[in-house]
């Protein structure tokens, strides 16, 4: 059986943002090493910022990709699955930036939670009107 492309382009979205932690995981264990920090944050805004960048990341990003995928799967349009990929690789790259650079503007961060969790509140919202409807 030959994919959706709605489900091409979930699977395309989800190598994207796989990709993103190592860079993330990069600036954490760079940090350590500069900051002598092993585990932990040891009250270090450095070592704070670098893993908050990092557990966002980890909070957000799966759910939203499972939500794509489940939205692919009852036939949601390719277009707007490609919406939902495009808004979370640049809100996870934006806000990853952010965080990672201390000195960065921080219209990033703003532009990033904005661009994670529209897509989120928004999915939610449109599987479970799915899901309701399929169910009356």
């Amino acid at each position: 059986m030959t994919p959706s492309p709605a489900v091409l382009a979930v699977a395309l979205y989800a190598v994207l943002n796989g990709l993103i932690p190592f860079g993330l995981a990069a600036h954490v264990g760079r940090t350590r090493v500069r900051l002598w920090i092993s585990i932990g944050d040891s009250g270090n805004p450095a070592m704070i910022r670098a893993r908050r960048g990092q557990a966002n990341f980890v909070k957000y990003v799966p759910l939203i990709l499972l939500q794509m995928a489940l939205m692919a799967l009852i036939g949601t349009p390719v277009w707007l699955i490609h919406l939902f990929g495009v808004a979370l690789t640049l809100g996870s790259l934006l806000h990853g930036w952010r965080f990672a650079e201390g000195d960065a503007p921080g219209w990033q961060r703003a532009a990033g939670t904005a661009l994670t969790l529209v897509p989120l509140v928004v999915g939610s919202l449109g599987l479970a009107a799915h899901a309701l409807a399929g169910m009356l």
